[in-house]
């Protein structure tokens, strides 16, 4: 008898202790908050810069904020916005503003005015709490007169630090960091408005696990962003949800490395939620990028429980420090890795290094947050894992989403769960299309195989994940549009498993140069001068990997460039994307210098297993290629497999313009490229678009 999806195969996978469900809250996410206060008051809840805070003490100034809210008029319903980067004074407002009934917004420290704007004008927030180094940015964008800001609490960086460290900051940092700034009439400090509060009872707000808790903004297929609304039930139950996948928690003793960032929904859940679920210790980073940082307080605090996304681990892979052994991350127990694929050679050196378990998992924003994970203990397999408790998962024919698909077939993945979202912010259309008979529609094109393991193989929405962020090609092509200069975009994403993929803006445009050197195209300044200043950091594009398409024409004749760009001409922008990347890694093949070998090596296994299977042939090479691809050379037997392959194809489409490619195959400076033009090649949508430019290449 054939599996099914509702047989649910996966729990057969679970390690042994985790449930098959959990209980679902029927307490609001505060609760959590109260219990931890009453039963551990003097266990250490945040670590901040040596600032140690307990539990009562994080209870107390919690319900000082909710206390001071409701003095100003903060009503059950009201939104709230934190504007800030990881600190205690996130943790506390987060928790005021729900404690007060409130519905918190958690926005990007690195938003730009126009994406502020957006935000603040569609949650309509009277309130904020924000960070001094953003409160000039925040005050422009009051002064538009466009959102409803009335109430700024404002908040330096150096409020909780130890006093020594405070006063070391304040005369060398404070200023030249940007942090000091003067506030205007009507704006208050976040240490008197938590004044106010002490001593003051709480407000008594009837609240309930179904009550709003939370708009988490969001992209989607377009990149408009959208609020997904969390009530209390989503986010605890998610929070318990991961308790559950951690076999060997201790309540009152694990000690959380809070590194991720606390405005994005997997850090909020995974690193704040579940420590004051379990009254963990939150050992908050400011700064993930400060590798230094990290490294020191894994070592000084004892990490027990590492969230993060691939590229920190892959820093701490690479930093030579750990590998001499001056850094200890030998108190990690575990670590859940998300927001981006977790490559392999990540995972094994990263755990040969702590002795930690290191897996990877897999949700999104709308799920708030994470719907599936390998097993911590048990048997790991290339992809995102197994549903967690209390959901159920499944593969739909993209085109008909009622249409369930067999195991084994790839489709959309669609989940369903106590952590689903209630809806879109004021959006119902977007709402219906998304969420159909509580099932999520995640966008994601997956498999699952018959032991109820999932894997990813593309993405439905054209979206790049980015160092764990979002970035949406649509907003970033519309920004280098509006330069004069640029007459056609198209921006994409090439993973780099050094840090995280790397944007790619292709331009036919006369500003771009190609830089010899390293073969990267450079936008002109007058385009990078305009997204600096329109998008966020994020979405900015780093120095470019991919040709411009115009360059194209160095290889082949103009009468066929001109026969491609009408061919091009699809619907399909992501198809259009993977097209114009194709071309341009086939004149890599042919023609450019040497890329360093680990980007090469990565990815070839990335572009493995996304597992094309459009030839019989290229099936049969993927299980030759599936022994480890990561060794320092790559084996003879891989080299032959891909090398049959495009041999059947030169045959196949009488192209002997493919020996080109054929000859790239084992040379470590472009057998990558060469990969990319094969599965080019192997993809039928495709074919016919790349293939005419064989014609045009000479053989020598």
């Amino acid at each position: 008898m054939s599996v099914t999806y509702d047989d649910k195969p996966w729990l057969r996978q679970y390690d042994p202790g985790v449930p098959h469900e959990v209980a679902i809250p029927s307490t609001p996410l505060p609760a959590f908050l109260t219990s931890s206060a009453q039963k551990y008051p003097n266990q250490t809840a945040i670590i901040f810069k040596g600032r140690r805070i307990t539990y009562r003490e994080l209870d107390a100034q919690t319900d000082a904020v909710a206390a001071a809210l409701a003095a100003n008029g903060f009503k059950k319903g009201d939104r709230a916005v934190i504007y800030m980067a990881n600190t205690p004074q996130f943790v506390i407002s987060y928790y005021g503003v729900l404690k007060a009934g409130g519905i918190v917004i958690a926005t990007n420290p690195l938003y730009t005015e126009r994406e502020l704007e957006h935000q603040l004008t569609d949650c309509g927030a009277e309130t904020v709490f924000v960070m001094s180094s953003f409160y000039n940015l925040l005050k422009r964008v009051q002064k538009t007169g466009h959102t409803n800001v009335k109430r700024i609490i404002v908040t330096n960086v150096k409020e909780y630090f130890p006093s020594v460290l405070r006063l070391l900051f304040t005369l060398t940092m404070e200023k030249k960091g940007g942090h000091q700034v003067t506030l205007e009439a009507g704006d208050v400090w976040f240490k008197d408005f938590v004044a106010t509060g002490r001593g003051v009872p709480k407000p008594n707000v009837d609240l309930t696990a179904e009550d709003m808790a939370l708009l988490q903004y969001t992209g989607g297929t377009t990149g408009l962003s959208k609020g997904a609304i969390a009530l209390h039930r989503n986010l605890a139950s998610n929070s318990l949800m991961v308790k559950s996948w951690l076999t060997d928690l201790r309540d009152g003793q694990e000690v959380i490395l809070t590194a991720i960032p606390l405005f994005h929904s997997y850090g909020m859940v995974t690193a704040m939620n579940l420590a004051i679920a379990i009254a963990g210790t939150m050992v908050i980073i400011v700064d993930p990028r400060n590798l230094q940082d990290v490294l020191e307080s894994i070592g000084k605090y004892n990490v027990t429980i590492f969230p993060g996304v691939p590229a920190m681990y892959i820093a701490i892979n690479n930093n030579a420090d750990v590998a001499s052994g001056k850094y200890s991350l030998k108190s990690i127990r575990a670590c859940v890795s998300g927001s981006a694929p977790l490559l392999l050679e990540t995972k094994r050196k990263f755990e040969e290094l702590s002795g930690a378990k290191l897996v990877e998992g897999y949700g999104l924003t709308e799920a708030h947050v994470v719907t599936h994970a390998n097993p911590i203990y048990g048997e790991n397999r290339p992809g995102i894992g197994l549903p967690f408790p209390n959901i159920a998962a499944r593969i739909v024919d993209p085109e008909d989403g009622d249409k369930v698909l067999p195991v084994g077939e790839v489709g959309e993945l669609i989940v369903k769960g106590p952590n689903i979202m209630a809806g879109y912010w004021q959006m119902p259309t977007e709402t219906a299309n998304t969420v159909r008979d509580g099932w999520l529609y995640t966008g994601d094109i997956a498999r699952m195989d018959e032991d109820g393991f999932f894997f990813i193989e593309d993405r439905k929405k054209d979206l790049i994940i980015a160092g764990g962020y979002n970035v949406y090609p649509r907003e970033v092509e519309e920004v280098l549009a509006s330069h004069p200069d640029v007459q056609e975009v198209a921006v994409a994403g090439v993973a780099d498993p050094r840090l995280a993929p790397d944007l790619v803006a292709q331009l036919a445009d006369p500003a771009c140069r190609v830089r010899a050197a390293g073969a990267l195209v450079a936008i002109g300044s007058p385009c990078v001068d305009l997204l600096a200043d329109t998008l966020s950091d994020s979405n900015a594009p780093r120095p470019v990997r991919l040709l411009i398409p115009r360059i194209l024409r160095r290889i082949v004749a103009p009468e066929c460039y001109a026969r491609l760009r009408a061919q091009v001409d699809v619907e399909d922008s992501h198809l259009r994307l993977r097209i114009f990347a194709a071309l341009a890694a086939l004149r890599e093949a042919l023609a450019l210098p040497p890329e360093p070998k680990d980007w090469v090596l990565g990815l070839l296994e990335s572009e493995i297993r996304r597992g094309y299977r459009n030839l019989a042939a290229w099936e049969s090479a993927r299980e030759t290629l599936s022994t480890p691809l990561l060794d320092e050379e790559m084996s003879f037997r891989h080299q032959r497999a891909i090398k049959r392959v495009l041999r059947a194809l030169e045959l196949r489409f009488e192209r002997p313009a493919l020996r080109l490619v054929r000859d790239r195959i084992g040379d470590p400076r472009r057998h990558a490229n060469a990969v990319q033009v094969l599965d080019a090649l192997l993809d039928p949508r495709m074919r016919p678009m790349v293939m005419p430019f064989f014609d045009d290449i000479s053989v020598p």
